[in-house]
C-alpha cells in the first residue's frame, strides 16, 4: 500500500495521524480487508472500503514446495489473477519474484506465462503489494525478504513506469527498505526499456532473457527476437553498462537439442567476452511445450566449453518445480 494514498484517504475523514500506523500494524499481522481491523470503529471500516482497498490484491491460493518455496495466487479488485513466490535461503533470507503484468504479449515458446495471452499492466500498489505481503509471511516464520526480481508474470520493460515507481518505493528506508542492488529486473529483449532504465538514478540490476545466441534459434524461440535481433540487444545492454557503469546479467535457459550444443556455447562467450556481462545458466523447467532440460552431461559440456572460451559462469539451480513456481511456470496454477 501507498501510505502517502493511506495518510490522504484518512485525512479526508478527518481522522487522527495514529490511524495510519494501526492500519499497517493491521497489515503486518495479517488483515485482508478493513473490516479485519477491530482497533477501528465499525463506522471508519466501513467508510474506507469504499475509498481504498488496504491490500491492492487479495490472496486466493497457496502452496508450498518441499524446498520451502512459496507461492501465492492472488486477485486484483478488477477480477484480475496473477501469482508472486518467496524463495527461501539460509538465514531466514527470502527473495520474492514478483509479477509486472497480467498474462504476457511476448509468447516466449518455453514459458508458460507466456500463452495466458496478453492481459493487463499491474499498478505500481499491485506490484509493492506482492513484495509487501511476501514480507508478512515471511515474518511469521522469523524470516524476512532480503532480495526482489521482477521475473514472474509478463514482461516489466512494458510496464516500466509503474515497475520503475514499485522500485523507488521497495528502496525507500521509509517504506521497505530493500537497497537498490538486491533488486533485478529481467527482460525478453525491450530495448526501449533498457535504453530508458539506463536514464533512471537507480542502481537496480539489470536481467537479460537472452536463451540463444543465435537469431535463427532465438527468434524460433521469443518473437521479439524478430523486432530486436541479438546484435541490437547487446548493443542496448553495452550502451546500459557504458552509461551505468554496472555488469548486465544474461539468462540462458538451457534446452536439450535447441541451445546447447559447443558452437551455441562458442557463439554465446563471443557475445559477451568484450563486455561488462556475467552469464547465468538456467535449469529448464517442464511445462506444457515439448522442450525437455539438457541432461548433465550437455550441461557439463556446454560449461567447460564457456570456460575454455574464458568465460566463467553461474548455474542457477530450480527451486519451485513441484508446485509450478520455477523460472517459466506461472501460469495461475495455484488456483486452479
Amino acid at each position: 500500500m501507498n501510505t502517502d494514498h493511506l495518510k490522504a484517504a484518512l485525512a479526508a475523514h478527518s481522522q487522527p495521524k495514529y490511524r495510519v500506523r494501526q492500519a499497517l500494524e493491521a497489515r503486518r499481522s495479517g488483515a485482508l480487508s478493513w473490516q479485519d481491523i477491530t482497533s477501528w470503529p465499525q463506522a471508519l471500516r466501513d467508510q474506507m472500503e469504499s475509498v481504498l482497498p488496504l491490500w491492492a490484491v487479495t490472496p486466493d491460493a497457496e502452496a508450498t514446495s518441499r524446498d520451502g518455496t512459496m507461492k501465492w495466487a492472488f486477485h486484483a479488485h478488477d477480477g484480475a489473477r496473477i501469482e508472486a513466490v518467496s524463495i527461501a535461503h539460509a538465514k531466514g533470507r527470502r527473495t520474492v519474484c514478483v509479477s509486472s503484468q497480467v498474462g504476457c504479449a511476448l509468447g516466449c515458446k518455453f514459458c508458460a506465462t507466456g500463452r495466458l495471452g496478453a492481459g493487463r499492466n499491474l499498478t505500481t500498489e499491485e506490484i509493492i503489494d506482492q513484495v509487501e505481503f511476501a514480507g508478512v509471511m515471511a515474518e511469521r516464520n522469523d524470516a524476512r525478504v532480503t532480495n526482489v526480481v521482477f521475473m514472474g508474470m509478463g514482461e516489466p520493460m512494458q510496464n516500466f513506469d509503474n515497475v520503475i515507481a514499485a522500485c523507488r518505493y521497495i528502496c525507500d528506508p521509509d517504506q521497505v527498505g530493500i537497497s537498490a542492488r538486491k533488486i533485478a529486473i529481467s527482460t525478453a529483449g525491450w530495448v526501449p526499456g533498457i535504453a530508458s532504465l539506463a536514464e533512471q538514478q537507480l542502481q537496480v540490476r539489470l536481467a537479460i532473457s537472452l536463451h540463444a545466441s543465435d537469431d535463427a534459434t532465438r527468434s524460433q524461440l521469443m518473437p521479439i527476437n524478430n523486432r530486436w535481433p541479438i546484435a541490437n540487444l547487446m548493443a542496448a545492454c553495452r550502451r546500459y553498462s557504458d552509461t551505468t557503469g554496472r555488469r548486465v546479467f544474461i539468462e540462458y535457459l538451457l534446452l536439450d537439442g535447441v541451445n546447447d550444443s559447443l558452437r551455441d556455447a562458442e557463439r554465446l562467450a563471443d557475445l559477451v567476452r568484450d563486455g561488462n556481462f556475467h552469464i547465468n545458466l538456467i535449469e529448464y523447467n517442464p511445462t506444457d511445450g515439448d522442450f525437455r532440460a539438457s541432461g548433465s552431461e550437455r550441461r557439463e559440456r556446454f560449461i567447460i566449453a564457456l570456460e575454455r572460451a574464458g568465460v566463467t559462469p553461474s548455474v542457477r539451480r530450480s527451486r519451485g518445480a513441484d508446485i509450478d513456481a520455477a523460472c517459466g511456470q506461472l501460469a495461475l496454477k495455484t488456483a486452479d
